[in-house]
């Protein structure tokens, strides 16, 4: 039996009848990692000998992203400044998936610090697509969405700061799911722009999404922007029915840019969703066009701001000056840094640190706060009438590797259709709705208002049910 295949619910039914255990679906996980890690390279740091504990509730085998701690294990962000960090303290998340019994497989590869929508920024190098190895994975949790396509992990979580577990799920043909924002506790997760960064779940199918949802969702008090807010059991939402549901099609999303093969797979989603009863309108969300620029003002500012921390002196890399230039600490500062940071961390910490300067915070940093404002109240207008939105989850299938490595502005553009819900805070999900040229994933985003995964799921679910009969 390939075990690695199988989604966590199908292992769950098969440890309940007693036909394997969390053992032997292990094993198959590490033998398929001895197989294809080489050629897909989804891992930046593999576990080994993890704690399996039989009886416990959901001891199934999970990656994590490697900018989410773990205690003693190495947490690098895929960065090289984090050389040799071991977090003396466990992520919220992981302290839930260890009640739970989950068994870690390792920390996946990432754009370094999540910058980045390719995971070709990562100190540990690219990784690559499993569906077609010379093209990119999405990023930043490229590692995480390859994982669980490649079937090195039965399921995943990621962080979604722009489109970052979405993006990565379309590209590679599996779910990602980016929670509302305070829905799942951010305590450990190594920040980028701690206003926009939300941990999400990577998995095989719908069904995973949501029981891994209701594994990591919750209050925490150890995050002073966890919503407390009741749980919901997240696998009664997963009906076939979305009948009367009111499902909107922003305009804004169909134009210039869209790839005429992501546009079919879309309108061949919606009408299938159409003739299961759901009632969809074009609506307008009129801020769209700004999103991208806003994200790049207000993501870089809280970077540079969060970035400041590494600097030699407390955990990590540490380059020791030969001579003094200016004067001892700032030269170990400055040396740390040119040495730790990539060209992609350094460009963005040097964007934010510049909106965040005296003279150009008015207008840069304080006029993007205003636009993030507009740009959530287009949706908070357009969910008075609606039950979610669809678009598309990129504009294009996966490009190859180096394709837009040198043109930062090109590749800040394959988030533009996944920026809006970190802006406005509100749940998104990708689902694979069709495949494209080359064997390539489309991605399928469906967004709902503030806390309403649920209706996420249920749309999904929905979609997921009926695509292929």
């Amino acid at each position: 039996m390939t075990l690695q295949t199988l989604t966590a619910h199908e292992l769950l039914n098969l440890i309940k009848q007693k036909k394997t255990s969390a053992q032997e679906i292990y094993r198959s996980i590490s033998s398929q990692i001895e197989k294809t890690e080489k050629d897909v390279h989804a891992y930046a740091h593999i576990f080994q000998n993890p704690k399996i504990e039989e009886s416990r509730e959901c001891p199934i085998p999970v990656a994590i992203k490697d900018n989410i701690c773990i205690t003693d294990k190495l947490t690098t962000c895929s960065s090289k400044i984090l050389s040799g960090f071991r977090p003396p303290y466990n992520a919220t998340v992981i302290e839930k998936l260890k009640n739970s019994g989950a068994v870690f497989i390792g920390h996946t590869n990432m754009d370094e610090f999540a910058f980045g929508s390719s995971t070709e920024t990562s100190y540990y190098g690219p990784t690559h697509n499993p569906h077609k190895l010379e093209c990119v994975p999405g990023g930043s949790s490229g590692g995480s969405a390859a994982a669980v396509a490649a079937n090195e992990a039965i399921w995943a979580l990621g962080s979604d700061t722009g489109g970052s577990i979405r993006q990565p799920a379309a590209f590679c043909g599996v779910v990602g799911l980016k929670p509302t924002y305070g829905r799942v506790s951010r305590y450990g997760l190594i920040a980028f722009a701690s206003s926009l960064d939300q941990i999400g779940p990577i998995t095989k199918d719908v069904r995973d999404a949501a029981l891994l949802m209701n594994i990591i969702a919750g209050y925490d008090e150890k995050d002073s922007t966890s919503a407390n807010i009741p749980i919901p059991d997240y696998t009664q939402a997963l009906i076939d029915n979305v009948k009367g549901l009111k499902i909107g099609i922003p305009k804004e999303y169909f134009i210039e840019g869209l790839s005429e093969e992501v546009k079919r797979a879309v309108f061949n989603a919606i009408d299938l969703l159409k003739k299961q009863g759901a009632i969809f309108k074009e609506i307008s969300l009129p801020h769209t066009a700004y999103a991208v620029a806003t994200y790049y003002i207000v993501a870089t500012a809280e970077a540079s701001s969060n970035l400041a921390r590494f600097d030699g002196v407390q955990y990590g890399l540490r380059i020791q000056p030969q001579k003094t230039r200016k004067n001892p600490i700032v030269d170990l500062y400055e040396e740390t840094r040119d040495a730790g940071f990539g060209l992609e961390a350094k460009r963005r910490i040097m964007l934010g640190t510049y909106s965040l300067s005296s003279g150009y915070y008015d207008a840069y940093y304080l006029k993007g706060l205003k636009v993030r404002t507009l740009i959530k109240q287009d949706f908070e207008k357009a969910f008075e009438t609606l039950d979610a939105i669809i678009t598309p989850t990129t504009p294009t299938t996966a490009f190859k590797i180096g394709e837009k490595a040198n043109d930062p502005l090109s590749m800040y553009l394959s988030d533009i259709y996944t920026i809006s819900a970190n802006l406005s805070g509100i749940p998104a999900i990708s689902i694979p709705c069709a495949t494209g040229k080359d064997n390539l994933p489309i991605g399928l985003q469906i967004m709902a208002k503030p806390f309403d995964e649920e209706m996420l799921f249920r749309i999904s679910y929905t979609f997921e049910k009926n695509k292929n009969h």
